[in-house]
């Protein structure tokens, strides 16, 4: 579901990205979005016979279970079982090669060196099964030094395995070392190369890690869950390390007009969207007439709503902010706007306080406090924290029962958090008051849909599509609708329908950017069409060159490609356009992902499969 025209749809499944127009604020925590299944606009994450692009061979790419490893161990072998918290240490018989026993003599015949060595290498093994990792330690550096230097494969088992020995006594420098060894004598040594990402993991060495095991991973051709697991954990940190620290100090961006006009349609009982005074005068003289006195009463609020209506919003939070410090009578009102502008550049710590001024502000407008309420829920479901968020959307419905902007947006929060049965009880409360509101008939659809969709079951599969034709008959105006509908029909393979739907999407709000991007994924799933599918993505940020969505799909893309120096551009683009430090944590991850495949592929001359 979505808001009007809103840039990015809130449940986006192949993205597990929500509605930025739910005040840019309500990213779903990895459960909710594990839950949700597949999705379409980027392609059908659980639907049959997807296409190799879809697969996004990036670790870490933006996929709905949060984890592009899982996603991908998924498609490539089947289900996967539950995620565990550590990669299991190898088992002593698991990690020593060459077991074959050992001669006991040479029958008057002088031993060469290498059966010398591989006669100690085979002792070794046998205290190593035995747990007696110091003696096996002992046995493997003799068989390295009675090795011949040329029998490069044989010298790389035996520093293998006795960096297997160091890693049961976790001395991680010396695993590290050994591994290096091993892979500096055979290069796609698969073992060496995971043995020394974990201890590289344990030395917090998160960027030698990484690459460690991407290498493995592409060598694997992604089959290993345990090596696939360990890049989405160190991707995940990386991206919160750098997130963290270009998060603190970045510079406020205000989104594009599109993106802020979408959001602010999104609300039809939020007095600060408003136009000023509307229904105070009786014709329109009058109210230019009333607008002219209010606003040369000095009110900072006043020009900042008319700073609104102007598009002129780098204004608005300085001219809120007179009107709070003058303490004056749109005191409240000035309080959300600024929050409001304040969430949209992406300073949720500002915002935070203004809200919680205005929710305890027991004498102001009720709709102030609700509408207060709901952005500050949705500020806590982007910080992935669901309890206070929907805290914070049962207050607003308890202070505010007839406020259709409450049911709307907890029924979103509802679907994030898969609730399904009690998202459609919002929805249906919100059309209840609201009968009028196509948006939430839309969504009350998708949520059905999702509902049947998740659950592999055909018949309410039917049912629900049948629902999006209503809706759009009933509502012909209503992009969401199509856009919805075309997602939907992505899940079911029916491409063509798809297409149409965006189409319609475009002819309703041709400035909408985000519609091009999905169109554009559509025709690489649909008919591996590449150069139609980046001219649309192209045309979106022709639209707004601020589209955050834009250039992570069109890096993620030309990481397909095999183009990792443009993607890593394109990923540093959506960076710096990312609206919270979780979004930035996720680009970064699929930023450092495709690093790690440019620095894998010039040591090891190693690339995954491309477009």
């Amino acid at each position: 579901p979505a808001c009007p025209g809103c840039p990015v749809t809130p449940f986006f499944p192949s993205r597990g990205r929500p509605c930025e127009s739910v005040m840019a604020a309500s990213k779903p925590v990895e459960a909710a979005a594990a839950a949700g299944g597949g999705g379409g606009g980027g392609g059908s994450g659980g639907g049959a016979g997807l296409s190799r692009w879809q697969l996004a061979l990036v670790l870490g790419a933006p996929i709905l279970l949060g984890a592009g490893a899982l996603y991908l161990a998924g498609r490539a072998a089947g289900p996967v079982q539950e995620a565990v918290a550590e990669v299991p240490v190898a088992a002593p018989g698991e990690a020593c090669e060459g077991t074959e026993p050992c001669s006991s003599g040479w029958a008057g015949v002088a031993p060469l060196p290498l059966d010398r060595a591989q006669a100690a290498k085979n002792k070794g093994n046998k205290y190593f099964k035995a747990g007696k990792y110091e003696q096996a330690i002992q046995c493997y550096t003799e068989a390295i030094s009675l090795c011949p230097p040329e029998k490069n494969l044989d010298l790389s088992t035996f520093y293998q395995n006795r960096a297997a020995a160091y890693e049961q006594l976790q001395k991680w420098t010396e695993v590290a070392q050994d591994c290096t060894k091993a892979v500096e004598l055979n290069p796609k040594y698969v073992k060496a190369l995971f043995r020394r990402a974990k201890a590289h993991e344990k030395l917090d060495n998160k960027k030698e890690c990484l690459e460690d095991v991407t290498a493995v991973c592409i060598l694997e051709a992604f089959q290993n869950q345990q090596s696939m697991l360990l890049a989405d954990k160190v991707l995940k940190l990386l991206g919160k390390e750098k997130a963290k620290e270009k998060y603190k100090n970045r510079e406020p961006l205000m989104p594009s007009p599109q993106f802020i006009k979408s959001y602010f349609s999104s609300f039809t009982d939020d007095i600060i969207s408003q136009p000023l005074l509307k229904g105070e005068k009786s014709d329109e003289d009058k109210d230019k007439e009333g607008e002219a006195s209010e606003v040369n009463e000095n009110s900072g609020y006043l020009r900042a709503k008319q700073y609104m209506e102007e598009e002129n919003y780098d204004k608005i939070i300085s001219e809120s902010t007179k009107e709070i410090e003058a303490k004056g009578k749109y005191m409240a009102e000035a309080l959300l706007l600024r929050a409001t502008f304040y969430l949209l550049i992406g300073n949720a710590n500002a915002a935070k306080p203004d809200l919680d001024q205005v929710i305890s502000m027991e004498d102001a407008n009720v709709k102030l406090r609700a509408n207060a309420l709901i952005k500050r829920g949705s500020m806590y479901m982007q910080q992935q924290q669901p309890v206070l968020s929907t805290q914070d959307f049962n207050m607003a419905a308890d202070i505010d029962p007839q406020n259709a902007d409450v049911y709307h947006h907890r029924g979103q929060l509802k679907i994030l958090l898969d609730q399904i049965e009690e998202a459609v009880e919002d929805f249906d409360e919100c059309i209840r008051l609201r009968p009028d509101s196509a948006l939430a008939q839309a969504q009350k659809c998708f949520a059905l849909y999702r509902q049947a969709y998740t659950g592999n079951n055909p018949l309410p599969v039917q049912v629900a599509m049948k629902g999006f034709e209503d809706v759009i008959k009933k509502f012909p105006k209503c992009a969401e609708g199509y856009a919805l509908y075309a997602q939907a029909l992505t899940d079911q393979q029916q491409f063509g329908k798809a297409d149409e739907m965006y189409d319609k999407c475009i002819d309703l709000e041709p400035d909408n950017a985000t519609t091009y991007v999905h169109k554009g994924l559509l025709q690489l799933q649909w008919k591996q069409d590449l150069d139609k599918g980046l001219e649309l993505i192209s045309k979106a940020i022709e639209i707004d060159n601020k589209c955050d969505f834009a250039y992570e799909t069109m890096g993620t893309i030309e990481v397909q490609r095999g183009n990792l120096d443009k993607a890593i551009e394109m990923f540093n683009k959506a960076i710096n356009l990312a609206k919270s430090e979780m979004e930035m944590a996720h680009l970064y991850s699929l930023c450092d992902a495709a690093y790690a495949q440019t620095e894998v592929a010039k040591k090891y001359g190693l690339k995954p499969p491309t477009l």
